[in-house]
Parts: C-alpha cells; sequence; structure tokens
C-alpha cells in the first residue's frame, strides 16, 4: 500500500508531506524547547512577581489565583521562579555542550588525521578520563576550582570532550583514506585546510546529533551539581536549588519540589526528543 493510500483520506495533502519530511519526536522537540526560550527571553514580561522577592505572609502558600504554583518558606512566587530559571538552565544546557564539542572535535580530528604517535597519545589520556566516574571527576574539579557556573563549565570541559573526540576520531580515521582527502594531498593542500574544511565538516554529523542527547546529560548534571550547593548559588532561581529546597518541605509543601522537577523533565525531553528527529532525519542514531 501506498504512503497516499495509508495517510488518513480527510488528512490534506501538504500535512502529509510535512509528516513525511519532518520526523514527529523533531516537531515536538523543537516546539518544547521553543516554549522553554520563549520563557527564558520573556520571563521579565511573563513572570508575574520578582522571582527573589519574599512575601513572609503568603510563605508556604498551596496553588491559588494569585500564586498559581505556589510559594517557597521565603514567600516567593514558585512560577516567577520556574520562569526565569528557565534562563540558567538553557544555559547550562548550551555552553555545557559547545565547551566539550569544541575542544573534543578539535582534539578526535588531530589524532585520527596524524595517527600513529599522536593518536596513541591521545587514546592513552581518554584512558586516563574514563577510569574515573564521570560525576565524580566533575565534582573534585568543581570543588578544588569553587562552587558557580563558572567552575561547572570548566568541569564539563575538561571532562565531557571525550565522548565528542572519540566520535571524531572514528570518522577522520575512515574519511583520510578516501579519495577526496588523497586529492586534497596531491594538490599540496596544508594538513590544518584538509582537517577542518575537507575532513571534519563530513565527519561531524553523528556528533551534533549525540549533542543533542548530551545535552540531557548536562541539564541533569547541571540541576544535581545545584542540589549538591556547588553550582548556582542562593539566592538566584535555577531549578536544581528548587528541588533541593522543597525537599525538607515535601510532605507539607509539595508544589515547592514539584514543578521545577517537572520543568527539568521537561527540558530534558525536550532535547532527547531532538535528538531522535535529527537522527531519524538524518540517517544517525543518536
Amino acid at each position: 500500500m501506498s504512503e497516499a493510500a495509508a495517510a488518513a483520506p480527510g488528512q490534506p495533502a501538504a500535512r502529509r508531506r510535512l509528516t513525511r519530511a519532518v520526523p514527529q519526536p523533531l516537531l515536538v522537540g523543537g516546539g518544547l524547547l521553543l516554549f522553554f526560550l520563549v520563557l527564558a527571553v520573556g520571563a521579565p514580561v511573563i513572570a508575574p512577581y520578582d522571582p527573589i522577592y519574599q512575601d513572609v505572609a503568603a510563605r508556604l502558600t498551596g496553588p491559588s489565583a494569585a500564586h498559581p504554583f505556589g510559594t517557597d518558606n521565603f514567600g516567593r512566587d514558585i512560577l516567577s521562579r520556574v520562569i526565569w530559571s528557565a534562563r540558567i538552565d538553557l544555559q547550562i544546557a548550551v555552553l555545557g555542550v559547545v565547551f566539550p564539542f569544541v575542544i573534543g572535535t578539535t582534539a578526535g580530528t588531530i589524532a585520527g588525521y596524524f595517527g600513529g604517535l599522536t593518536d596513541t597519545l591521545f587514546m592513552r589520556l581518554v584512558d586516563i578520563i574514563l577510569a574515573f566516574p564521570f560525576l565524580v571527576l566533575m565534582l573534585a574539579i568543581i570543588a578544588i576550582l569553587g562552587p558557580g557556573l563558572a567552575s561547572f563549565y570548566i568541569a564539563m570541559a575538561l571532562v565531557g570532550w571525550v565522548s565528542y573526540a572519540r566520535l571524531i576520531r572514528a570518522q577522520i580515521l575512515v574519511l583520510r583514506q578516501s579519495d577526496f582527502a588523497m586529492a586534497a594531498k596531491s594538490l599540496g593542500f596544508s594538513h590544518v585546510r584538509i582537517m577542518f574544511r575537507h575532513l571534519l565538516p563530513n565527519a561531524m554529523i553523528g556528533s551534533i546529533v549525540f549533542s543533542m542527547s548530551d545535552a540531557v546529560l548536562v541539564l541533569l548534571n547541571g540541576a544535581a551539581i545545584s542540589y549538591l550547593g556547588l553550582g548556582v548559588q542562593p539566592p538566584t532561581a535555577e531549578w536544581g536549588i528548587m528541588v533541593a529546597d522543597g525537599q525538607a518541605f515535601i510532605s507539607s509543601a509539595w508544589w515547592i519540589a514539584t514543578f521545577p522537577g517537572l520543568a527539568i523533565v521537561l527540558l530534558a525531553f525536550g532535547f532527547s526528543l531532538l535528538a531522535d528527529g535529527l537522527g531519524e532525519k538524518l540517517g544517525v542514531r543518536a
């Protein structure tokens, strides 16, 4: 049976073409990310209250018309803090991926292209980093540098680049033997031009798809670090901090931890769906 015949009889042709052209996970994931991006950009307008304003008279108030998500133990509006937190957590998800992506892509390209001793030293460095649990190594680096987002980004860059480097290296090892790479060498192009203009653009698709999945891990790590008191510092609104603050009140004021926890899940779900959609569209498994 053809695709047109299999489609619903009343479904418009344009919609059927869109469904075939764009995977559903890509649409849903992109929609979720767009939703949080709008919240982050429009926080000053959308949020009904200042995220750090304390109304002692309204402390631990449940969801109501005045405070749809309730208030915390300091009387701060949970909805406003969830909205403003989108800025911080989107920043964590993006910057926590960008730095490892750049470092790993560069290192993997160089190691895969030159091979030999360069590749051997590279793999031994990778083995050393992989010998330590990911989160434990991150916590150790942040403990040395001190709490804060800057320390988190440095720790992510020092630990998270390994996965990207291994992906790129594997692709470069194959592509450097291809006909177009041999032709570029025979024309006398420099190593830098061959690596970053000819080989790397053909090797990055898998890493780009993986970066969307990695954003989920980065987001959860950022929330975990803040939960432990080593990431974003109070009174700044951040979902991990809000979950930590609500832990002591989970039985009496469930809304303090529930709503920021749901925000973390939804944003992570959006990145995961986007990765699946990109992988399906580009023919790469995330």
